[in-house]
């Protein structure tokens, strides 16, 4: 057999085909698990220096955190819709875009640990306001609330893992990941939310 036998060529390449196309299919049968939360390392190191704020970007599906030393950790997140909007009224299951404060924290029974923050706020009434008054969202619309970063469900971590939007409009993380950021951020906390 040569390499210019027209004939056993093609079956060569045929072969090479099969093989590829078939690890092509195979590879989109396994989830790949999303990276460990990203953070600065140094020596000694005992979590972010000085006051933080939180960014929340939609788009990339992570939850940044700001110290004054400037970017300290990322977390991978998931949102509501996967529409990834921003949110209009109670009901839509978007996750709001703004810039926002915790405003409460505690152990949640279901989902490890809640950070509320102040949705709806002055910001967000505004934008509401405008909607109904273009005619976008329903005259008797309501502007919803109860909106925080959260964990998962117990033993659903996974959920971060394939980018599945589960929630009602909140922030959701990494159990673990979500009672590190608990343990940092204190009440009044910046949180920004953009897409």
């Amino acid at each position: 057999m040569t390499l210019k036998d027209p004939v056993h060529m093609k079956n060569l390449i045929v072969l090479i085909s099969v093989f590829l196309g078939s690890s092509l299919l195979a590879s989109n049968v396994h989830y790949s698990a999303r990276p460990k939360a990203n953070k600065r390392f140094s020596f000694g190191n005992n979590g972010p220096v000085g006051n933080i704020y939180i960014l929340i970007d939609k788009s990339d599906y992570e939850l940044s955190v700001y110290d004054e030393k400037g970017w300290y950790a990322t977390y991978p997140v998931v949102f509501g819709n996967n529409s990834l909007e921003d949110k209009k009224m109670e009901g839509d299951k978007n996750t709001p875009e703004g810039t926002f404060r915790l405003i409460n924290k505690r152990i949640h029974e279901k989902w490890d640990r809640f950070m509320a923050i102040d949705y709806p706020n002055k910001e967000s009434r505004e934008k509401f306001n405008k909607r109904k008054e273009r005619g976008e969202i329903p005259v008797n619309a309501k502007i919803g609330g109860s909106i925080g970063i959260h964990g998962t469900w117990p033993h659903e971590d996974f959920v971060i893992d394939r980018y599945k939007n589960w929630t009602l409009g909140c922030i959701s993380m990494k159990r673990e990941d979500v009672e590190e950021i608990y343990t940092f951020s204190p009440v009044g906390t910046k949180v920004i939310i953009r897409k």
